[in-house]
């Protein structure tokens, strides 16, 4: 796991050693272990190194072909990458390391582009092939390692973080509009675009190149989700059993390394069973937990703490494990520099996993994350279900996209932004952002609840878990840690589209019988189970009956009441000042009522009051410039 950037002069214009210098710099968090750079007049690479595989300065970047045509940089983990390099040799390719990024090198050399296609595992890398004077930018297909692009007139720079683009000169700082509304709409963003106008996400499973003799950006996706093709023939037996055995398989795979590696650990199954395996492989496995401080939390989020379920998987595996415990205050400690990391703005309240990979990176290099399991295997199922009974496919969009509707609805949104802004986005449509992403498979239908369901599957992958990655991956990153994520191993994602619908969620048949005119009907498909049936009845022989069975709780802390209690003094505080620099964009009056309903309990607003916090801080660091390390976070 690295940090890469760089910049292409498309006029020819020398770069300055200082400009890719810089942006490295930035990325230091990212590779503390080596650095090194690359430059040929006009193109020059950047690299931070954390060392994982062969950590000898043979696994130095940027890495040369022997004969200096080819210049790779490249961040993350190739787990077939020993298979990958007994067909080069088998070519006649010789090795002078162990890591994979030389097998990624030869590999170009051997097949070209086609190499990607070969590649199990999580990566984003650049490829300067001076032959051609043309540079490569190619991301992972399931976009776990993030990588960001602008151009600015001749100008062509990328990073594995927006804050090293920032660094260049020509890069100006503004706040794209466009992005904000989608954000507080969805509290993600469903296009590439990000809150810097101009600067871009490299999508999931696709490669741009830009040329010095053509000047345009070019590019070509070459992976998918795909829900559509089931095999109903699928017996929920093999469905079992090729699950588990595929699972045993990723998480193995996913365990290579030269330095110690761990595995976060909550209450639930995902989690449990990627240590319930990792146990097999690894003596005296480290685990990792986040609890909360529930002493003045009452209600539903008095069950949020997951120590104890934790504590009983530990004993269970025997594993070596940690906690950190997390109270309301800390929020206002760490929201500057968890806010610095993500720059993205992403999701719901993510300043514990900013606490959690902290403890876990001062015991091991490498952690296990059970992110996809819910996504592959229908985990959502009261989302699911809100769909259940549309009828065509405007139908379905519209019931979904209500849902999905997070933060700020459409008719509120007049309240929510300035008139300025507001003007500048009202006739930027949500919906059809939100609808456009079920365009990218031609082959959905809108016919039957199971194909409603395999639709909403392939929609929270793209979205949702997209969004999890940007936020694992930044707060993994800012410790310098490596967090890997054995549920999206290639041969485990391409099994698990090809499962029926109906061995993922129990009792479809009979939810297919309701009355859809009856009242209360949300109550009625809760009922029917808490989704994942097939990788429950798999991971059986894995872990103890009492997690497989215990109900779903999701990584979240109690902020519903913190903000109603012990942090709210901080909320206004930061929400309610008059030089507060969100208000520049936002309308202090929408925010101040949000803060009193909330306060009243007349509705649960934790999610978008953590929203105004994040642009509120988003705006400080990067519009105002106030860097973390200058800032009292109370």
């Amino acid at each position: 796991m690295c940090g890469i950037c760089g910049i292409f002069n498309l006029d020819g214009e020398p770069v300055p050693h200082g400009h890719i210098k810089s942006m490295a710099d930035e990325l230091a968090h990212r590779g503390p272990d080596d650095e090194g750079h690359y430059i040929d007049v006009n193109i020059a690479l950047g690299h931070r190194r954390l060392s994982i595989l062969d950590l000898s300065p043979a696994g130095h970047q940027p890495m040369s072909s022997e004969d200096g045509r080819i210049i790779l940089i490249y961040n993350g983990e190739i787990y077939n990458h020993l298979e990958l390099k007994v067909e080069l040799e088998a070519l006649g390719y010789q090795f002078r390391s162990r890591t994979d990024t030389e097998v990624l090198l030869k590999g170009y050399e051997a097949w070209g582009l086609d190499v990607i296609e070969k590649l199990n595992g999580m990566f984003a890398f650049a490829l300067w092939d001076s032959p051609t004077r043309t540079l490569y930018l190619v991301r992972d297909r399931f976009g776990i390692k993030p990588l960001y692009w602008t151009k600015v007139g001749k100008t062509f720079i990328f990073a594995s973080e927006i804050k090293a683009i920032l660094t260049h000169p020509k890069v100006s700082t503004q706040l794209n509009p466009e992005a904000l509304n989608e954000y507080f709409t969805f509290q993600n963003l469903f296009r590439y675009h990000t809150l810097f106008k101009g600067i871009n996400l490299l999508q999931a499973a696709s490669i741009r190149w830009i040329s010095e003799r053509e000047g345009d950006l070019k590019r070509r996706t070459w992976w998918d989700y795909d829900f559509t093709n089931r095999d109903e023939g699928m017996s929920e037996e093999e469905a079992e059993s090729e699950t588990l055995r595929l699972f045993r398989q990723a998480v193995i795979r996913q365990l290579m390394s030269d330095v110690p590696v761990g595995s976060y650990l909550s209450g639930g199954m995902d989690s449990g069973s990627i240590v319930a395996v990792t146990a097999t492989q690894i003596p005296r496995l480290s685990t990792f937990t986040c609890g909360f401080d529930l002493s003045s939390v009452t209600g539903r989020e008095a069950n949020f703490d997951e120590r104890r379920e934790a504590e009983s998987i530990s004993c269970h595996f025997k594993t070596e494990h940690y906690q950190q415990v997390v109270n309301a205050s800390d929020v206002s400690w760490a929201l500057p520099n968890v806010i610095w990391h993500l720059e993205d703005l992403r999701l719901g309240m993510c300043y514990p996993n900013f606490y959690v990979s902290r403890l876990a990176s001062k015991f091991v290099k490498v952690c296990l994350s059970g992110a996809g399991g819910d996504e592959l295997y229908a985990g959502y199922p009261w989302r699911y279900y809100r769909v259940f009974d549309a009828i065509g496919r405007d139908h379905y969009l519209r019931q979904y996209y209500e849902f999905w509707q997070r933060l700020v609805s459409d008719q509120d949104k007049p309240k929510l932004f300035t008139e300025d802004l507001w003007r500048y986005v009202r006739d930027k449509d949500t919906f059809r952002t939100f609808s456009r992403v079920f365009t990218f498979n031609e082959g959905l239908k809108y016919d039957s609840p199971e194909e409603h369901i395999a639709n909403s599957l392939y929609f929270e992958i793209k979205t949702f878990l997209a969004g999890l990655f940007v936020v694992g991956d930044k707060l993994s990153m800012a410790h310098g840690l490596e967090e890997r994520v054995p549920f999206l191993d290639n041969d485990l994602v391409d099994f698990a589209q090809r499962i029926p619908i109906r061995h993922k969620l129990a009792n479809l048949e009979k939810i297919n019988r309701f009355n859809e005119n009856e009242t209360r009907k949300l109550r009625r498909y809760k009922a029917f189970g808490e989704g994942k049936n097939v990788l429950r009845n798999a991971m059986s022989s894995l872990l103890p009956e009492e997690i497989l069975n215990r109900r779903k709780q999701g990584f979240s802390a109690p902020d519903e009441s913190w903000y109603r209690g012990e942090a709210l003094d901080y909320l206004k505080a930061i929400l309610l000042n008059k030089r507060a620099a969100y208000r520049d964009f936002l309308n202090p009056r929408f925010v101040a009522d949000i803060i009193d309903k909330h306060v009243a309990g007349k509705n649960n607003y934790r999610l978008l009051l953590w929203s105004f916090l994040c642009f509120e801080w988003w705006c400080k660091i990067f519009l105002d410039g106030v860097r973390p390390d200058s800032m009292d976070a109370r």
